[in-house]
């Protein structure tokens, strides 16, 4: 009999995300900022200890929200890892940004904080860590550079680190803004959808503003204008009552997801460990001051040749495994704007790094199955 095919991600109901949509319908509410939406701002502010947090259409929305809060215009300079998804620097580019990219770390894909004082530049408007597979950049430098330059803001790219700390801190609770994404790959899902956290008081009335197409109408449907009009700039960047209905279902599971997350993610790590000391890869590696959430279980294998070696070992075993981001300073649409500074890490993660399926459905049968082929893969057989 044929093995069944192990996908890399797949979608997911926990609870009671299909009859929450029922209930939106029944509201005769769909568009944004209803019942739904207002519960789940209400349940993340709450748990993460966050003064202002809006829902958002994706994390690339969020991402955006910031830039325009920030009011980046062109000749500003924002600093990103060259090792993260298009949406980390394509938001600010959208402003007319210079895009400043930094190296990842020689162990971890995130970024080296220790680069970034070099790259700041009287230019320098935003630094934004991405905190790769739910694991915190080492926020404490970053921070200090901050309050030691006039108007450099940290914004949080914490789209995969819902339920990740720094040190005891919150991930997106740290910076001046945040975004965070609940995509269909994340933990917390909902389609497509994402959220904006507003830690610096400063922002938070005309985040609600841009939030609303740039008018006041948030106001004033809580009575504190008599008519709602066009203040600012803004777009449609509220999620729909259907699409924060499925994320309160999951919002009331998160607590489940995170524990079968964390233990499909510790059931690799332990089977994987006595390949790892031998050389074959390098693990996740988890500094003392993250507390990771289990978003993405990866290994770093020792060479190009051998990732994709690997993919199709994996393929040939019907499982889906896949590489990760290809470093944006070499893009064919940055390439030729990058100052040319070589990035070694970030284009070394590209080439090393391999994401093994990690997902709520992840069965014990076919995490064993992932488990073994890999272990085949590197004691050797034919299918090698």
């Amino acid at each position: 009999m044929e093995q069944p095919f192990i996908p890399f991600n797949k979608p997911f109901t926990a609870g009671q995300e299909l009859v929450h949509i029922q209930q939106a319908l029944a509201n005769g509410k769909l568009s944004g900022n209803g019942y739904f939406t207002q519960h789940s701002q209400q349940f993340l502010k709450a748990r993460y200890g966050l003064a202002h947090a809006l829902l958002t259409t994706s994390g690339t929305a969020a991402l955006e929200m910031a830039a325009l809060l920030l009011g980046i215009q062109p000749g500003d300079e924002v600093i990103v890892p060259s090792f993260t998804f298009t949406s980390t620097a394509n938001a600010f580019v959208l402003r007319g940004a210079t895009i400043v990219f930094a190296d990842s770390l020689p162990h971890h894909p995130n970024l080296d904080t220790d680069q970034v004082a070099g790259l700041i530049t009287p230019r320098t408007r935003a630094i934004v860590p991405v905190h790769y597979a739910g694991v915190a950049c080492d926020m404490a430098p970053l921070l200090a550079l901050s309050r030691a330059h006039d108007q450099l803001f940290i914004v949080e790219d914490a789209a995969q680190a819902i339920e990740s700390r720094y040190h005891e801190q919150p991930l997106g609770a740290v910076g001046h803004l945040a975004a965070f994404s609940f995509h269909e790959t994340k933990n917390i899902i909902c389609g497509e959808g994402g959220m904006l956290v507003i830690n610096d008081p400063e922002f938070a009335a005309r985040a609600e503003i841009i939030w609303e197409k740039g008018t006041n109408r948030a106001a004033f449907f809580r009575g504190e204008v008599a008519r709602y009009q066009w203040v600012d700039v803004g777009s449609s960047f509220l999620p729909s009552e259907l699409t924060a209905a499925y994320l309160w279902g999951q919002l009331q599971q998160l607590g489940a997801i995170q524990e079968r997350r964390t233990t499909q993610w510790q059931r690799y790590y332990e089977a994987l460990q006595p390949l790892a000391r031998q050389g074959c890869f390098a693990l996740p590696f988890v500094p003392d001051y993250a507390r990771h959430n289990a978003h993405i279980f990866y290994l770093l294998c020792t060479s190009l040749e051998e990732r994709d070696a690997l993919i199709r070992h994996l393929g040939q075993h019907r499982i889906l495994a896949v590489s990760h981001y290809q470093p944006l300073h070499a893009s064919p649409f940055y390439r030729a704007r990058h100052d040319g500074r070589p990035l070694p890490h970030a284009t070394a993660h590209a080439e090393r790094l391999i994401r093994l399926p990690l997902y709520y459905e992840l069965n014990l049968t076919d995490q064993q199955q992932v488990i073994a082929a890999v272990q085949r893969f590197y004691l050797g057989t034919p299918a090698r």
